[in-house]
């Protein structure tokens, strides 16, 4: 029982790390010129982000359908390498330049991508994860306005919710992806000796990749139905890395947008308001119920719970800094 309460530490810990990385780099994004949309408040915004969602995840499940693992890994790397460079770019100081690009930032991308690559052990995996998942998260922030944030976090958690417990398919992506070994999942090992490398076919907190023999006896009726294994005997689990990135931007967006006008709270490196602080404990307590879940053995959607969490939070917080409920969701400019 020890090393569950460590994994759940672990777990939280990572997600601290997303959130509040997104939360340093808010400001040099912004300084940087990186916000992707002209007009952050249109909630048309996350439409299109939606839509972006449901097209990778076609292409993904198509890939895996056909076996063309190494073009989906080509892309996840190339994603990876992209959205450290970001990173990297307002983090290290561009003492060499060529081409207006920063050399030692560029470095750095790419041999995060080689790493990934060449040796895709569980802690390169996290800290490429957290890189990937707090500039998203902080790139996402500084773009969506906090009615587009809320409106994404909201679809998302219903889109998980059908993927997950209706169409299955979010599983059945999680469990092809889990071979390649990519930072699409943060890998939380249970034990000091866990090597991803050199487990085969890594299992994940879900239940749903049993073998097609396992399916045929869980379909006879004849056959008594298996009991899930115990999280915690297990090595080591996953989460996927958008259960950390999407509650992540509501984060971001709170503390860039600032509604009500919220004073910035005097904390070194960080734009927090009081509303992003609520979310980030907001984002804790989901992950708290969500992992009380998993601890039961059956596979679970993530953002309802996650996306629940940041919300109340993030509007708990509105409320506590006197900022009235209008103005917290982003509707002022509608009445």
């Amino acid at each position: 029982m020890k090393r569950a309460y460590v994994a759940v530490a672990a777990t939280v810990g990572v997600f601290l790390l997303v959130q509040l990385g997104a939360l340093a780099l808010v400001e040099p994004f912004m300084e940087a010129g990186y916000q992707t949309v002209e007009d952050p408040s249109d909630p048309t915004n996350s439409v299109l982000y939606i839509g972006a969602i449901l097209v990778a995840t076609a292409v993904m499940l198509v890939a895996l359908k056909f076996g063309v693992d190494q073009l989906l890994q080509g892309l996840i790397v190339f994603a990876s390498v992209f959205l450290s460079f970001y990173v990297f770019s307002v983090v290290i100081p561009a003492v060499v330049t060529v081409g207006g690009l920063n050399v030692l930032a560029v470095g750095a991308a790419l041999g995060l991508g080689v790493g990934l690559l060449a040796y895709p052990e569980w802690y390169v995996i996290d800290a490429a994860g957290i890189v990937m998942g707090a500039g998203a998260a902080g790139l996402f922030g500084i773009s969506f306005g906090l009615l587009p944030a809320l409106v994404l976090l909201v679809v998302l958690a219903v889109y998980d919710a059908i993927s997950v417990y209706g169409t299955e398919h979010m599983l059945t992506l999680a469990s092809g992806v889990m071979d390649l070994r990519l930072p699409v999942v943060l890998v939380i090992p249970l034990t000091l000796s866990y090597s991803f490398l050199e487990e085969e076919g890594p299992e994940t907190i879900s239940d749903d990749d049993e073998d097609e023999e396992t399916s045929e006896a869980e379909s006879d009726d004849t056959e008594e139905e298996e009991e899930p294994p115990e999280p915690f005997e297990r090595d080591a689990f996953f989460i996927g890395l958008g259960d950390a990135v999407i509650p992540s931007i509501l984060v971001a967006s709170a503390a860039f947008f600032r509604p009500g006008d919220a004073p910035l709270l005097d904390v070194p490196g960080l734009a927090v308001t009081v509303p992003a602080l609520g979310a980030v404990l907001g984002t804790t307590v989901g992950l708290l119920v969500l992992m009380w879940m998993v601890m039961k053995g059956r596979a679970h959607a993530g953002l309802p719970l996650l996306n629940g969490g940041a919300i109340a939070g993030y509007l708990l917080g509105a409320l506590v800094a006197g900022i009235a409920l209008v103005d917290a969701v982003g509707l002022t400019p509608y009445v």
